[in-house]
Parts: C-alpha cells; sequence; structure tokens
C-alpha cells in the first residue's frame, strides 16, 4: 500500500478545544509520524464559559495519563455530583439532576421508578431525590470518591468536576508540547484554498508567515474561521427551540462560608433565561444567559451582578451566539471541534464533552491524505446525530414549565418542539416508559430526573407493579431511603475532602 499518512496538522484556535485536541493527538501518535502545529492569538479572548462538566471528562484524563489530585489542583477544581435547577417548574420550585447512578435498583426485574410512581399515587410525598445517592450527598454537600465494593451505596454514583478552562487549557498546552506540539501566536489573516477541490492548502498570519498542511483542524470558536468563514460550510439554526441568543458572564469571590463551595452546578430560571453558577475552589464562576428579545444586555448585566456570591473579580463579558451546528462537521479537509461546529447552551455541562467526543470520533475515524467521503459522512452523521439528542434534552427544560409569569416562558410552554422530544414525553406520559433510538449520552436516569423535576406526570405505571403487595413495597422503599441517608452521613463534606487530598494554592490576584 502506498504511504498516504497525514504528514502535517495544524489547529487554528486554543481555548479547551484546541488544547484536548493537541494532548490526545500527541498522545495517540509519535512525533516523527506527524507533525502537529497549534496557531493561536494571544490576543483573543477563549470564551470560557464550559467550566461544569460530566463524568466522561474522568475517561479522557486518565487516557492522557493524567493524575486525578495533580488535575484538580492545577485546575482549581471541585467535585459535581449534580446540577440543581432552581425556579424551572415554577417560582420556588428546585430540583437536583444527579449525573450518575440510578434511582433505587430494580426490583424483580421492574424499574424501580415504576414503584415509586406507585406510592405517590397512594399519597406518599417522598421526592425521588431521596433515592439517589448522588442526589442525596451532593444536598448535603458531601463528596468521595466512590466505593469499590459493589454491595455498598457508596458504589453507585459517578461524579464531574468544575475546573477553570482557561487553567485546564494551559495544563493541556504543557502536556501537548512536551509531545512535540509546536505552538505559534498569532493571528490568521488568510486561508489558501486548492483549485480543483476547495480543501484548504495553508494559512497566512500577521506578518506574512505561511503554514502549509494535509489536515487543518478548526477551534476559533463561534468565528469558525476555516469551517465557515472560508468553506462556507452554512448553518443549522436552533433558536426556534432554543431563543436565548446572549449571555453575559462574570467570575466573583465567595462570600466566605466554605459550604459555599458545593458539589453541584446550579442553573437558576430568571425571567429572560437562566443564571449558572459554577464553585471552584478559588472563585465562583457565574453567568446569564438570556434572550435578546426580552432583555436588553444592559439590563442583563445589572441582574447578573445583583446575584452574585460575592465582589466580582473582573468586568463582566457579553457573548452572543446561536444555537445549532454547522451543516457540515468535517468539510472537506477541515474538522470543526467545539464552538467552531456549533454550540448548545451549557445548561446540561456539555460543551466540554461535545469537544471530548469530536476527538474521540476522529481518533476512531482517522483519516489518511485521500479523506475518504464515507468517512466523513460517517463522522457527521454521528455528530449531527448526538448534537439533536442532547438538543432535546436540554429543549425539555424550557418546555415543560408551568412558568407563565414572563414572555420567554410563555413562549417556551407553548412552543412546536422536536418529534423526537414529543415522542419521548409522549411515551412517558402514557405509562412512564422511556424510548431510544440508540445510543444516547442522557440515559433514562437522566430524563426521569428532569421528567419529574418539572411536573411531567404519567397518567399510568406499569401494570405489573400492582402483582407486588404495597405495604411490602413501601417497607423496602423506605428501607433503601435509609441506606441512602446512612450512607451519605458516612461521606465527608466537599469542603474537608478537598482540604485534606487535593487543596490547590491560592492563586496570585497581584
Amino acid at each position: 500500500m502506498n504511504d498516504r499518512h497525514i504528514r502535517k496538522i495544524v489547529i487554528v484556535g486554543g481555548g479547551s478545544a484546541g488544547w484536548m485536541t493537541a494532548a490526545a493527538l500527541s498522545r495517540s501518535m509519535p512525533r516523527e509520524f506527524c507533525e502537529i502545529e497549534l496557531v493561536e492569538s494571544s490576543e483573543i479572548r477563549t470564551v470560557g464559559v464550559g467550566e461544569a462538566t460530566i463524568p466522561p471528562l474522568q475517561l479522557f484524563n486518565q487516557v492522557l495519563g493524567l493524575d486525578e489530585v495533580d488535575f484538580v489542583r492545577r485546575t482549581q477544581a471541585t467535585f459535581k455530583l449534580a446540577i440543581q435547577f432552581v425556579d424551572w417548574t415554577h417560582p420556588g420550585h428546585r430540583y437536583y439532576h444527579p449525573f450518575s447512578g440510578p434511582f433505587g435498583p430494580d426490583l424483580d426485574l421492574i424499574p424501580f421508578h415504576q414503584y415509586w410512581l406507585k406510592l405517590r399515587s397512594l399519597g406518599d410525598p417522598t421526592p425521588l431525590d431521596e433515592y439517589s445517592m448522588a442526589a442525596v450527598a451532593a444536598h448535603r454537600g458531601k463528596f468521595d470518591r466512590p466505593s469499590r465494593d459493589p454491595r455498598s451505596a457508596l458504589s453507585t454514583y459517578g461524579y464531574a468536576y468544575h475546573i477553570d478552562a482557561a487553567l485546564y487549557a494551559a495544563y493541556l498546552r504543557e502536556y501537548a508540547e512536551a509531545r512535540g506540539v509546536k505552538r505559534t501566536d498569532g493571528k490568521v489573516l488568510d486561508v489558501h484554498l486548492r483549485g480543483e477541490d476547495g480543501f484548504i492548502e495553508g494559512i497566512t498570519l500577521e506578518g506574512g508567515r505561511r503554514i502549509d498542511a494535509d489536515f487543518f483542524i478548526d477551534c476559533s470558536g463561534f468565528r469558525g474561521l476555516l469551517i465557515e468563514q472560508a468553506l462556507k460550510t452554512g448553518y443549522n439554526d436552533w433558536s426556534h427551540w432554543l431563543p436565548c441568543d446572549r449571555a453575559v458572564a462574570v467570575q466573583c469571590l465567595y462570600g466566605g462560608k466554605p459550604g459555599e463551595r458545593t458539589p453541584y452546578t446550579r442553573a437558576t430560571a430568571r425571567e429572560a433565561g437562566w443564571q449558572w453558577r459554577i464553585p471552584l475552589q478559588h472563585r465562583v464562576g457565574t453567568g446569564y444567559v438570556y434572550c435578546s428579545r426580552y432583555l436588553s444586555d444592559d439590563e442583563a448585566t445589572v441582574k447578573l451582578l445583583a446575584n452574585l456570591d460575592g465582589a466580582p473579580l473582573k468586568d463582566p463579558w457579553p457573548l452572543r451566539f446561536t444555537a445549532g451546528h454547522r451543516k457540515k462537521f468535517w468539510n472537506r479537509n477541515c474538522l470543526a471541534i467545539g464552538l467552531s461546529g456549533g454550540f448548545m447552551e451549557p445548561l446540561e455541562s456539555t460543551s466540554i464533552h461535545l469537544i471530548q467526543t469530536g476527538i474521540t470520533k476522529l481518533l476512531e475515524m482517522f483519516p489518511d491524505r485521500d479523506f475518504d467521503p464515507l468517512l466523513i459522512e460517517e463522522y457527521n452523521e454521528r455528530t449531527r446525530l448526538e448534537f439533536e439528542r442532547i438538543r432535546d434534552f436540554i429543549v425539555l427544560h424550557y418546555y415543560a414549565t408551568e412558568r407563565d409569569d414572563t414572555p420567554l416562558w410563555r413562549a417556551c410552554r407553548t412552543m412546536e418542539i422536536p418529534p423526537t422530544l414529543r415522542r419521548k414525553i409522549e411515551n412517558f406520559r402514557h405509562c412512564a416508559r422511556f424510548v431510544s433510538d440508540g445510543y444516547e449520552l442522557f440515559q433514562t436516569p437522566n430524563w426521569l430526573a428532569v421528567f419529574v423535576g418539572q411536573h411531567v406526570w404519567p397518567t399510568h405505571y406499569d401494570p405489573l407493579v400492582d402483582a407486588h403487595d404495597a405495604d411490602e413495597v413501601r417497607r423496602q422503599l423506605a428501607g433503601i431511603r435509609r441506606v441512602i441517608s446512612a450512607a451519605a452521613d458516612s461521606m465527608p463534606s466537599q469542603h474537608d475532602f478537598i482540604e485534606r487530598n487535593c487543596r490547590a494554592q491560592p492563586p496570585d490576584r497581584t
């Protein structure tokens, strides 16, 4: 066979997307096999809102061979067991979406939630959260690494992180450069296309330097410098389902209490969108995602600054976006990873995860210089399905609301939703069953948490549950609650766990 392997890769853009890509590629191939160069401008600010993660990031770090304690210290990280949703169902209401682990064990091959629904129909007021180890621990501010004993309730959950995305990018830059990745600081002024097929031949930087390569990875953020500005790929606009199109973000200090470093992200619904709260070791990351039809930029900034934990560390910075994705994530010899490929508002902490899965699929379908169209088509189709399934889950939060107190929420609760989401809702409302068309990031416990949390109630539970005596079911479920509560009591607070195991050095604020 002729040697057609990729000889040089250029990554345009740094931040989390660029340096995660560079780190993974440098781990997967020796520097003698393929040259990797990352071009970024120190004058361009990265977005930096993707600081809340989900559990698969652990696997990415493990594949790179990163030590968890070092990672936590270097990124000022805290641990994350869940997201707390405040005021989404209606003002004054809150619930947890635990990211990993079941709500109770299945009993006699029947899903646990079917028994819980029966007891609820009989008047039992126990919240579903009390049957989740992660949710109970999160509510109590507790954290410990899961037990390896499968008999223990402490083995039934996973965890993610809250990280400083800029520190994570710097950490991975160090990792990648040690493995031969070359970094060039500069702005791209021009992109050169090959005349016969429109492939990218090279880029020209400020100052006149030209860099040629076989394969280009666009991590340039919303601009889509290569995938859109040069290749005119096009964009699928989802703003009719996800109307928020702006955000204002800021970093602030804590108010001073250790318990404020909660082991969960908080998403609080506001009149024209929602506010995130991401607690790190050294600060809180927060921002207001909103719809510009219902709120001005100045009003959003005022409302954000009125709802901070402590004093702001920097001036608020604005972001503009359109929910959706490129019509092709991979076009010719250019692959978009991160915000250059599409934007999913960070309501369910999927921003860094979509970078990770983009990289994973690239390594699985790595091309040669022929750039097989079937390979590219497969990548694009799988990524499109991934985006659409995550989109449906996020749309559910807006659609399944009882709020009618502001124009945004009135519009959301009456909007037309994607047919794929409607199918899931209708099946759950009929008999509390879940339907899926294949692999999805969010599984039954995730959908259950949001369905129940936002009062999407089924009309029936599984009829097989009635074969079991209600009093016996009540005793079994009470026993499950006791076990989970006792296990949570045995855990240290997150503050104490971090102090004992992985406390970072305070940042230099001079």
